[in-house]
């Protein structure tokens, strides 16, 4: 993202991420404050991103999606993956791809994320 702001947004998170976890309270606030930003910048992508994590989160009280990989998966390796999720880990990265729009590695992750958080 451009805005300076939306980029302070996003340290402020991954720092809060870091001290306290997962805290609904501020978290899904922060998330919803940077949803407007991608807005603002027009970013579909991110804003519907935004939302459906927040939406996840508040459902769930935790974030459940793994990181996306790079390589496929096989179905057998699938429960073993989906246990060894880092919620903390996984939320940080997402919202860390935002930071950076022009890189299409992060675009690439980021449509990731959607697909599973709307197949969640």
């Amino acid at each position: 993202m451009e805005n300076k702001k939306a980029i302070k947004l996003i340290d402020k998170i991954l720092e809060d991420l870091d001290k306290t976890g997962i805290n609904t309270d501020t978290l899904i606030e922060d998330i919803k404050e940077l949803r407007t930003y991608a807005l603002e910048e027009q970013v579909p992508l991110v804003v519907k991103v935004l939302r459906y994590t927040y939406e996840h989160i508040e459902k769930n009280n935790s974030f459940l999606i793994p990181i996306p990989d790079d390589e496929p998966i096989d179905e057998e390796d699938s429960t073993e993956e989906k246990e060894a999720i880092d919620p903390i880990e996984s939320l940080k990265y997402l919202i860390s791809l935002t930071k950076s729009l022009k890189n299409r590695m992060n675009i690439s992750d980021l449509k990731e994320y959607r697909d599973a958080l709307m197949e969640y």
